[in-house]
């Protein structure tokens, strides 16, 4: 049962310091006159991926490789089968034509990149500097085709995957307009501060958590990560999916999703690299990965055909993934 608090009360103060700590950047961000754009497509556009990021990196310093990278192949997966499976099923998902061949083979290219090279190599520091310097590279040219793009229709998954959370939460859309420097500052700090705080308490107690939980069901930690914390942590995905489906914002849904798997990969999987290096664990190597490459192709598929998701394809997602816990699960 304490294992059980212990995980509840983690996914907690994760999903709360995380929205708190977006919330504060923003604030903050916007007194200091920095672009709208820009803040869309960094502090808010990755805000949702808070959860996994401090999750992964508490868990790899705890040396939980499985829960570490299990988080982040979990998550991609569980964004793919359930996330936008339950999003397809509340209302079928527009894609554009343009975001499908710019992020969707970004989104697969960054899988299959990682799983080849999880299997050749351990994530050492250079792998991980290397995801964070193609993630770097990718946000700068998701800005520069954003402002090209100013006033049209034709985003990307990452200034989508912001506008995503700003839908959920309209207080963390940046002010049109600079706000004094001085006044109201140091509320905001302090927020983005308080929020930080919870998420590392957050992470913390998950990590032990899971830890813990799987000790006691006598199951691998890996498990553990691939399913219970993978899921955890992608609440804000399910959440902002939902509510752009439910707005009949069905690009913004697939393009939160891309963009937050695309991070996944990059910023979380390279973070965790590059303060904790080690091997990712052979389970993972043997089977998830294969899975997360394997549904990433076939989102792309179903989004290629048509250039939407259906509902039967998100009913076929959303049984796929009960299959996948079904063969995951002991």
């Amino acid at each position: 049962m304490d294992s059980w608090a212990l995980l509840l009360g983690g996914f907690v103060l994760l999903i709360v310091g995380g929205e708190l700590l977006v919330r504060g950047a923003v604030q903050v961000a916007t007194r200091f006159g920095v672009s709208p754009l820009v803040i869309g497509l960094t502090l808010v556009g990755f805000g949702t991926s808070m959860p996994e990021l401090v999750t992964s990196v508490q868990a790899a310093l705890a040396d939980a490789p499985g829960i570490a990278y299990g988080n982040v192949v979990g998550s991609n997966i569980a964004n793919i089968l359930l996330i936008v499976g339950i999003a397809a099923m509340i209302s079928p998902i527009a894609v554009t034509s343009a975001a499908l061949r710019r992020d969707g083979m970004a989104m697969l290219a960054v899988a299959a990149g990682f799983a080849a090279l999880a299997a050749l190599m351990p994530m050492g520091r250079a792998l991980g500097a290397g995801f964070l310097l193609l993630l770097a590279l990718y946000v700068l040219l998701a800005f520069r085709q954003e402002r090209a793009a100013a006033g049209g229709e034709d985003h990307g998954a990452a200034f989508d995957k912001g506008l995503a959370l700003q839908g959920a939460d309209p207080a963390l859309a940046p002010a049109p307009a600079p706000a004094p420097a001085h006044p109201g500052l140091l509320p905001a700090v302090l927020t983005a501060l308080g929020g930080l705080a919870l998420v590392l308490l957050g992470g913390r107690l998950l990590v032990d958590g899971a830890v813990t939980l799987a000790r006691g069901l006598g199951i691998s930690e890996t498990v553990i990560g691939l399913t219970v914390v993978a899921v955890g942590t992608s609440m804000p995905e399910l959440v902002t999916s939902v509510v752009a489906g439910l707005r009949r914002q069905g690009d913004v849904a697939f393009g939160n999703i891309v963009g937050s798997n695309i991070y996944n990969i990059l910023g979380i999987a390279g973070t965790t690299a590059l303060i904790a290096p080690g091997a990712v664990p052979a389970e993972i190597l043997r089977f998830d990965n294969l899975v997360m490459v394997g549904v990433t192709v076939v989102l792309v598929l179903f989004a290629w055909t048509g250039l939407r998701i259906a509902r039967w394809e998100g009913a076929v997602l959303l049984a796929g993934y009960g299959l996948y816990l079904a063969l995951l699960w002991p």
